[in-house]
């Protein structure tokens, strides 16, 4: 595979033609009172397992409409008083899997809680969360389901039990509220972003080549899924382009990073057709807060920087928490 998005000194200074809502900030505004009159009910059940190292538990939130989402959180063996913690979230497909697949952020020190992603997880991982909201007609996957309108749009749900899963590891007694990153790869990278946007004193963020950015352009450079789900949706639904892009730019990354409020650790691969790179830096180049780096991967694809990325993380997170 060769390059095939702009190139770097391009990227760097590329913009968007994303249109933000002008409504945007209500519309995020009314779905998060919404869920927050639902009593979160964060649930800490000790999880049995057969390592020495950590501790885990099984968790259970309310997450969107009240609906139950489930999540890990593994925290050092040793640990007795509040840490510093790392919220995380999968890319798409996943689940939280099995916990001992998630012990990088406790064996460096952290508390570390992975949200289950509803709806998913059968493609890889695994997960327990179910999706209980239907949709009108949709091309399989879930990046079409309810994009007739913003209110019924998947990623609505999905967001919205991301700030959820926050303000739940803010409420175990073992995780200090005012030290909270968020990160994730792809599908988990643009929730980072949506959540850095939705909550206001997060720590950091580090999202690793983020997918669901910069709509208008990902749509039309890349025939690779999940995108293409949109582009096979529209093609049986002729006529509906506009009322998609609509429903999109409430859930487009650009415009929670134009939000952002804490230091970032972006990354992108230049030969990445998933995410394409130029949809990565449309994010990035809009993030509002001023300490922000991006990590740049030449000749890969959307493996991204794999383990130097997640290295990287490691050598950066500690300062900022």
């Amino acid at each position: 595979m060769a390059l095939f998005d702009l190139p770097l000194d391009e990227l760097r200074t590329y913009r968007s033609s994303s249109t933000e809502p002008e409504d945007f900030d209500a519309f995020w505004g009314k779905t998060l009172q919404e869920a927050r009159e639902h009593d979160l009910s964060a649930r800490f059940v000790p999880f049995e397992i057969p390592l020495k190292t950590v501790a885990v538990h099984d968790v259970t939130f309310a997450g969107f409409g009240g609906h139950p989402v489930k999540g890990w959180l593994t925290v050092p063996a040793w640990a007795n008083s509040p840490l510093p913690t790392v919220v995380e979230f999968i890319g798409y497909g996943g689940g939280r899997g099995l916990p001992h697949t998630h012990l990088l952020w406790a064996s460096a020190g952290f508390a570390h809680f992975v949200m289950d992603t509803r709806g998913q997880a059968s493609t890889w991982g695994g997960g327990d969360t179910p999706d209980p909201v239907g949709s009108a007609p949709a091309f399989p996957g879930f990046m079409t389901r309810g994009i007739e309108d913003p209110e019924n749009y998947y990623y609505r749900r999905l967001f919205t039990d991301a700030v959820r899963a926050v303000e739940a590891a803010r409420s175990h007694p073992l995780v200090d509220s005012a030290r909270v990153a968020a990160l994730g790869g792809s599908q988990g990278g643009g929730i980072t972003i949506a959540v850095g946007g939705l909550v206001p004193d997060l720590a950091a963020i580090a999202p690793d080549v983020p997918f669901l950015c910069d709509f208008p352009r990902a749509m039309t450079i890349t025939d690779r899924a999940p995108y293409r789900e949109i582009g096979n949706y529209l093609k049986t639904h002729r006529g509906r382009t506009e009322q998609a892009l609509r429903t999109l730019s409430y859930f487009d990354g650009v415009h929670f990073a134009a939000r952002g409020r804490a230091p970032a650790l972006f990354s992108a691969a230049l030969e990445d057709q998933t995410c394409p790179p130029s949809t990565v830096f449309a994010a990035f180049n809009a993030w509002a807060h001023e300490e922000k780096q991006i990590e740049v991967y030449d000749f890969n694809d959307h493996e991204g920087g794999g383990p130097y990325q997640q290295a990287e993380q490691l050598r950066w997170l500690p300062a900022r928490l």
